[in-house]
């Protein structure tokens, strides 16, 4: 008799301003599961991978949540790229589905909910090393914070702020823009008038584009200035001149040009299954997805069930030994990750590796779970 298939719900922008990146995404998560299933599936079941299409649109990913939840009945969703969307998704996966739900992709940290994990790096891990070390290697004091009009900038900028003044420098501008905004040309005229030796950016698709075109047309990249971006990724370097970006800073879990054998494999296999422009790289999430994956198959593992709180328990201190980047394990009782990060520079329109920062904890932490609740009231 056959077995009913363990299904995983993915939510992957495949349209939209950041199809570039959930296009990715999802082919990673296709890669896991059919590499899970070609080793005999989980508990000795098939996996099932259902992908709904998140379109980059909050209210679509909420309906795909709750398709996933209450239609397809998933035994867990990963998925999402903005943390409005990781919100929209919540509100169906966890709030109302009561679903455990893990959360991919680089972001401000400060999420509590205890049906959720996070496999994406916090501030902790990305501004605060990065910033100090930009400073001390550089001399650099004097920054400006351009911004998209959303959570994940103005929680990102408050550590980059925090940061910036406990290491003797300055913030010389601080501004927030909706999405699509397009015109920085004073917003570039008061980086230039102010001094500024960085532009901290968190602007995003579609604006990021016409910013970093106004910012090398300005001059600020051959004066001197320097950019710190620490989503920048290889899939983001296809989407600008290499000359718009050349010396940007990035902080992620990892690159391409980590040379660790695993890495290197991973990243051929990859590239063998999906040629094109939707690369493999860690800003665009797809080293959160294959962490999720693979840390919530050895959950299930340890479990030896689909029990959800049984697998929440494992997935609290879960860890697996390769992984993109190298080894990943989860704090207990924090639901985020320990990542060995790394600092990288564009260069011709590459990314090199400048700083190999180590294994850096989350220093996050989370509600008890609802069980937990109950059993001590």
């Amino acid at each position: 008799m056959e077995r009913k298939p363990i299904k995983v719900g993915v939510i992957a922008e495949l349209t939209g301003p950041l199809s570039f990146m959930g296009i990715a995404n999802a082919n990673v998560c296709k890669m896991v599961i059919e590499d899970m299933n070609e080793a005999g599936g989980l508990l000795g079941r098939p996996v099932e991978l259902i992908i709904e299409d998140g379109q980059t649109d909050d209210a679509v990913a909420k309906a795909a949540a709750a398709k996933l939840v209450n239609e397809d009945k998933v035994d867990v969703v990963v998925g999402g790229i903005f943390s409005s969307t990781r919100q929209a998704i919540r509100s169906e996966a966890t709030e109302k589905g009561n679903t455990l739900y893990i959360y991919p992709e680089q972001y401000e940290g400060q999420e509590d909910d205890p049906l959720i994990f996070c496999t994406g790096p916090v501030p902790a891990q990305q501004v605060e090393p990065l910033v100090p070390w930009l400073m001390r290697k550089s001399g650099a004091r004097k920054f400006y914070l351009p911004s998209a009009d959303y959570i994940w900038p103005h929680r990102l900028n408050k550590a980059a702020k925090r940061m910036v003044s406990q290491n003797g420098g300055e913030i010389t501008g601080e501004e927030y823009f909706p999405l699509d905004h397009a015109d920085y040309r004073e917003t570039v005229r008061k980086i230039m008038a102010t001094g500024t030796e960085v532009v901290f950016n968190t602007i995003v698709p579609p604006g990021l584009t016409p910013f970093l075109e106004e910012l090398h047309n300005a001059g600020f990249l051959a004066k001197g200035g320097k950019i710190i971006c620490t989503y920048f990724d290889e899939n983001f370097l296809n989407l600008v001149p290499a000359e718009h970006v050349e010396g940007l800073y990035s902080c992620l879990d990892y690159y391409q040009g980590i040379e660790d054998p695993f890495s290197m494999q991973l990243l051929k296999d990859y590239n063998r299954r999906f040629p094109g422009s939707a690369m493999f790289t860690a800003g665009s999430g797809c080293s959160g997805h294959y962490k999720a994956l693979k840390l919530w198959e050895a959950a299930v593992k340890e479990a030896g069930s689909l029990d959800q709180d049984a697998d929440i328990t494992a997935l609290d201190h879960a860890s697996i030994d390769q992984a993109p980047g190298g080894s990943a394990q989860m704090v207990p009782g924090q639901h985020h990750l320990r990542h060995n990060m790394y600092i990288a520079q564009a260069r011709s329109g590459r990314f090199e590796v400048v700083e190999n920062l180590g294994v850096i904890k989350p220093k996050e932490r989370y509600r008890p779970a609802r069980s937990e609740l109950s059993a001590v009231n």
